[in-house]
């Protein structure tokens, strides 16, 4: 320690550089630092989904639900599989142990998909693959409305127009339509005609598969290029459709258009939105992992002002859910405690030294000490949240208590001892800098574990941990330099 203070105080443009680049860099930090309104948390889980079209929920669990489950059994790291069969659709949740990687845990599940899908009746879409994580809930939300427009307008439009535009956004992950209801071509069956002619649903599903369809027809060679043939036999109208025959009686073909009636529809409504009573579409918009929040946010409401001026007449917006809001709300709310924390701690001072230079030097170990812990945040890959801003706050009377014992022990020595400022400041310095040491790693030891307790509460309070020992730390070192 008395090296070290005599360093500082022999060589004070080298205690000036120390503290100026704890500062820079800290100030480098600050805007670098994501913004949400808590930590992001990876939960290392993954929802594997599968429909199938009137299917019972005991066809459901046999042919489907225990299917993928023997796949994905045998996937590394999995701590529980959770299913669930109902009519038309089974469930399986995978949990993963924390210490499994969600991301690779993710891949893996979606290669045991991969196998298990030839084993799946032919009829049966294609099992669906969600990673669940801190970053699943929507981040904002808005409402498409129209006066005078259909649902199927609206969402048409919020379909094919505004959801590639904010897809393509930097960050966005995913824009979900609720409320929506695309269009869809329906095939009402006539059950008397069919069961006259001796025919199933099941044969016309086949006959409209095969015939509307667009088949690969190889490719043609001239001279130096190479010619891609298809068969092109997709209907284009609903005549087309009409036309598919599903069955040859004799001479007479059976159309599809004979046994049942072809209908340019919508889907069945799965969910409801409304704004003033009115039917809406609702875009919710999903981050990418890890994505900062509130830079999203603001990405997306950016373009949602471009995207304005081009909605069809009648046609607008509004945004319903944004978590920018309660994000900023509660940083605001922090960020205010942490200046007034520091003023208060700075006026104790004040009260019980009664000397307005060593009030201003301990004072400055507040913002040097927090600005540099900016700094170890960002290279952690923390964000400002509600637990960063909490450690923050809770450490400004900490920060400065070194610094207000060393300063005091050099006053007493130039007071007491009558020494110069030079050999005072070794000396105070050398006196108790062993004692200031002891102090701060026994602080540090009872923060720096909670950084590594298990289970998603240890991972949720993380950053509370370190961003304390971070700001302890760098106070010590404040303490001996400034």
């Amino acid at each position: 320690m008395q090296a070290l203070a005599r360093l500082c105080v022999n060589r004070p443009v080298f205690a000036g550089v120390i503290i100026l680049m704890f500062v820079v860099v800290g100030l480098f930090a600050i805007p670098q630092l994501g913004q949400d309104r808590f930590p992001t948390i990876d939960f290392p889980a993954v929802t594997v989904v599968t429909t199938l079209p009137g299917a019972t929920p005991e066809e459901m669990d046999t042919e489907v639900t225990e299917e993928i489950e023997k796949k994905i059994g045998s996937t590394a790291g999995i701590d529980a599989i959770q299913s669930t069969s109902a009519e038309g659709i089974s469930v399986v949740q995978i949990s993963f142990t924390l210490e499994t990687n969600g991301d690779v845990g993710a891949a893996d599940v979606r290669g045991k998909i991969d196998q298990a899908v030839p084993n799946l009746p032919e009829e049966a879409e294609r099992p669906v693959v969600n990673k669940f994580g801190g970053d699943a809930s929507p981040v904002l939300q808005f409402v498409l409305s129209g006066e005078g427009a259909s649902i199927r307008d609206l969402t048409e439009y919020a379909d094919k127009t505004m959801r590639p535009q904010i897809e393509s956004l930097n960050s966005v992950g995913e824009v979900a339509i609720i409320g929506g209801r695309l269009r869809q071509i329906n095939i009402l069956t006539d059950p008397y005609k069919l069961r006259a002619l001796g025919l199933s649903v099941l044969d016309l599903q086949n006959a409209v598969r095969s015939q509307n369809a667009q088949v690969p027809g190889g490719s043609i060679d001239q001279g130096d290029r190479k010619i891609s043939v298809r068969t092109e036999s997709r209907a284009k109208t609903l005549n087309g459709l009409r036309d598919i025959i599903v069955k040859q009686n004799g001479s007479r073909a059976i159309r599809l258009g004979d046994v049942a009636t072809i209908e340019d529809g919508e889907e069945e409504p799965t969910s409801l939105a409304s704004l003033n009573g009115k039917a809406a579409v609702l875009l919710s918009i999903r981050k990418q992992s890890g994505a900062n929040s509130v830079a999203v946010i603001d990405t997306v409401n950016a373009k949602l002002k471009e995207i304005k001026p081009t909605l069809p007449p009648g046609y607008s917006t509004k945004v319903t859910n944004d978590q920018s809001v309660f994000a900023r709300a509660a940083i605001a709310t922090v960020e205010e405690h942490l200046l007034l924390g520091s003023a208060l701690a700075a006026g104790v001072v004040l009260i019980f030294l009664w000397n307005w230079r060593t009030t201003l030097i301990s004072a400055l170990a507040i913002p040097t000490s927090l600005i540099a812990t900016f700094a170890l945040m960002w290279f952690q890959g923390f964000t400002l949240n509600i637990i960063s801003l909490l450690a923050l706050t809770l450490a400004v009377g900490i920060v400065i208590d070194d610094a207000i014992i060393v300063i005091e022990n050099i006053y007493k020595f130039i007071e007491e001892k009558n020494m110069s400022p030079k050999e005072a400041a070794i000396a105070g310095t050398t006196e108790i800098g062993f004692a200031v040491l002891a102090t701060t790693l026994s602080l540090i030891a009872v923060f720096l574990p909670v950084a590594f307790m298990t289970g998603i509460v240890g991972r949720f309070l993380s950053s509370f941990g370190l961003t304390m020992a971070f700001a302890i730390g760098v106070s010590l070192i404040v303490a001996f330099t400034l």
